[in-house]
């Protein structure tokens, strides 16, 4: 039986993918698109064939958040919730968890929502300030975290304020254990069974859910290693290590692309760190300086490739690894800021080119273990998304930017 589509990032590890999804594209194909104007669309997720839904949110300081119900082909909305209490704004979460119902974590709220985008429970989170998402653990506890980085319009420095791990029971969200970190963390958690990772601003940390309590481990990995290095962003947990990408600082500066806004010295880098020790091995994507990004790198376990990019310097590349080391494969220039997407029954790597001359934002199809071009077809949207796609059920796949929500199909 196939899966759908109940998580960002397709799961909790950030493996950028769901079992029986597929592309698939064969010579004579191409991609089709439908798209809509909508205000902030971060995420869709999909429960299933038929049940597509989209969160959106306003800006500011108390922003608000709300989920429509979209046709799955035609992405007019069908139903909508009521505005959600938010806060702070920066972009959050929503999932369909295992009871059926669709959680959202924005600004310092949590809700819980029926799958007829009923409102049946809500929790204002601890701290005044945005919490960015969360991960679900087996026993079905959620775990979100606060972050105090830089955001549009509320520049800070470091050493930004230690974040704090929440865990919520699922019925009524009510708050059940916190843990303090020992530093920040700007990236998004991710988890693996009972095993939460966060990347903090200079290490991975991970903590353990005993069904009580959040224990954290002593060992950790520290990735800030070199002058003019910056923090990392989310982790994909894959064969053993946690990989993810550093030189994030700049990304509130973002106005419509992440090209130059980048503000590290040191060249951005493809972070490893092996899980079972906490070593850590870092590998330049470009060798550039002025790098940045904002989301993950997709890790191929079955071809042992890895694809990292740097939107600073609008370069995506592909690295081939194994257990003693990460080497180059190929380099595109291209101007990539999202999360991506991967089939890993076609080896197909869904990623996107802002073209900053025509105003207009591309998805880009290549073959994962070459960097072959397969097809790319233009969105709606004008602007460079930083947020999250999600695989389709129809050989098709969502793409969500600050401005539209696109559907792209092979024809």
């Amino acid at each position: 039986m196939n899966d759908t589509w109940r998580h960002e990032d397709g799961g909790v590890r950030r493996r950028s993918y769901v079992a029986g999804a597929r592309l698939a594209l064969q010579s004579g194909d191409s991609l089709r698109l439908t798209s809509r104007t909508v205000m902030v669309a971060t995420m869709v997720v999909v429960a299933s064939q038929d049940e597509v839904f989209l969160l959106c949110h306003t800006g500011g300081d108390d922003a608000v958040s709300w989920v429509e119900r979209i046709d799955p082909v035609t992405l007019e909305p069908l139903a909508s919730s009521e505005k959600l209490p938010g806060g702070p704004a920066w972009p959050g979460g929503v999932s369909v968890h295992a009871n059926g119902d669709l959680y959202v974590v924005f600004g310092n709220h949590a809700h819980r929502l029926s799958r007829e985008l009923q409102l049946l429970a809500s929790r204002e989170l601890p701290r005044h300030r945005p919490y960015n998402s969360f991960v679900t653990l087996p026993d079905g506890h959620l775990v979100t975290k606060d972050f105090s980085g830089s955001r549009p319009g509320a520049e800070v420095s470091e050493p930004f304020a230690a974040t704090q791990l929440v865990v919520l029971e699922p019925d009524s969200l009510a708050v059940v254990a916190t843990l303090d970190m020992p530093e920040a963390s700007i990236a998004r958690l991710s988890a693996d069974d009972n095993d939460v990772y966060v990347v903090g601003t200079t290490a991975l940390w991970r903590a353990q859910w005993n069904g009580t309590s959040l224990l954290l481990d002593r060992r950790h990995g520290t990735y800030r290693q070199l002058a003019g290095q910056g923090f990392g962003w989310d982790a994909v947990i894959a064969d053993g290590s946690a990989w993810f990408l550093d030189n994030g600082e700049g990304t509130h500066r973002f106005a419509g692309t992440l090209r130059g806004v980048g503000v590290a010295t040191a060249p951005l880098h493809l972070v490893r760190v092996r899980l079972d020790d906490f070593r850590v091995s870092l590998t330049e994507i470009c060798g550039l300086a002025g790098g940045v990004v904002a989301n993950p790198p997709v890790v191929d376990d079955q071809r042992k490739i890895v694809v990292g990019f740097d939107s600073g310097n609008g370069i995506l590349a592909g690295f081939a690894y194994d257990d003693a080391s990460v080497r180059p494969l190929w380099s595109h220039a291209q101007n990539h800021g999202s999360h991506m997407l991967w089939y890993p029954d076609s080896g197909e790597l869904v990623s996107a080119h802002h073209d900053v001359e025509r105003g207009i934002e591309q998805v880009v199809v290549r073959d994962i273990a070459t960097g072959v071009e397969k097809a790319r077809v233009d969105t709606a949207s004008p602007i460079q998304s930083v947020v999250f796609p999600a695989c389709g059920t129809r050989r098709d796949f969502y793409w969500c930017s600050m401005l539209a929500v696109s559907r792209i199909s092979v024809a």
